[in-house]
């Protein structure tokens, strides 16, 4: 994903005049061709991302649409404040687009995870959040996101489905399970372990590449009494978006996803991808466990 990120950023700096590139060291040298080309539109502003994100507030406000880009800590958590205030505060949008995404570097410790990314982008207002399954993806929603003219947040991670999926991020139905079934919400590189979970369940398996804004009137259409969502960040974050799509009736919500507890371990993405659960044999294990209380509470 993060090559394709840099060879479509390399391609619209051509492009676009309008486009511009702020960095904090972090794949610098991968831009180092683009920055020769276009010293006035990439920037590298050092180890600073609050400045980063400053600078890039600045750029916006004279007309430029900036891109900016670092791992997720750093660039969401560590600069949050300047999201809040050089960009929303200001009326002014840029594109975000992280490397990192929850656990990808595990092996660097805590500096290094953000599974609260999402959430925090979530306190944020009318931003676009992107969380691409594939690196095929990743071109399509980032030239969409640089063509617009809101807020958006790319999610970019090492973890990827099997193949990619295109459409604009409503839900994309990819295993129909008829009416009434319960509904699995996939986001983005999860979708492969959710589908290999309830392969032998009778759950209708939906996925969708943008979070936010969440697919409400899709969910609403394909909903029934359970709904499951499988999300690569902290768990519960789409839960209350879910909660108030269907607030007008009777519904189960399990939100699976990265747990609050703090692990204190390292390993690699994929230890801790079957240590929260989000592995098939988690998932799962989280499904058929749900599935099965909702049955004993119906006298079934």
């Amino acid at each position: 994903m993060r090559d394709r990120f840099v060879d479509t950023t390399t391609a619209l700096l051509a492009e676009d005049p309008r486009t511009a590139l702020v960095l904090a060291d972090i794949s610098a040298a991968a831009f180092a061709p683009a920055a020769y080309r276009h010293p006035d539109r990439v920037l590298n502003v050092g180890i600073r991302e609050q400045l980063m994100v400053g600078v890039a507030g600045g750029l916006a406000l004279t007309g430029l649409r900036p891109i900016i880009h670092s791992y997720a800590p750093f660039l969401i958590e560590r600069a949050y404040e300047q999201l809040k205030l050089d960009l929303d505060h200001q009326g002014v949008s840029a594109v975000l687009v992280s490397v990192g995404a929850s656990y990808d570097r595990a092996a660097s410790g805590r500096t290094h995870l953000s599974p609260a990314d999402v959430s925090l982008i979530d306190t944020l207002h009318g931003w676009t959040v992107h969380v691409p399954g594939h690196p095929g993806e990743v071109p399509t929603l980032l030239r969409d996101a640089v063509a617009g003219d809101g807020s958006a947040y790319l999610r970019l991670s090492t973890l990827h489905n099997a193949r990619p999926y295109g459409g604009d991020g409503a839900l994309r139905v990819l295993r129909d399970a008829g009416p009434a079934a319960p509904l699995l919400v996939a986001v983005g590189p999860v979708l492969d372990a959710a589908l290999a979970a309830v392969a032998e369940l009778g759950v209708t398996v939906a996925y969708t590449h943008r979070p936010r804004p969440f697919d409400t009137a899709g969910l609403r259409a394909l909903a029934g009494e359970a709904v499951i969502l499988v999300e690569p960040y902290l768990a519960g974050t789409s839960a209350r978006v879910v909660s108030a799509a269907l607030a007008d009736r009777p519904h189960r919500l399990l939100a699976l996803g990265v747990g609050r507890d703090e692990l204190r371990r390292y390993g690699s993405a994929e230890d801790h991808t079957r240590w929260h659960g989000l592995d098939a044999a988690g998932v799962r294990r989280s499904v058929g466990g749900f599935l099965d209380a909702a049955l004993m509470g119906a006298g079934r």
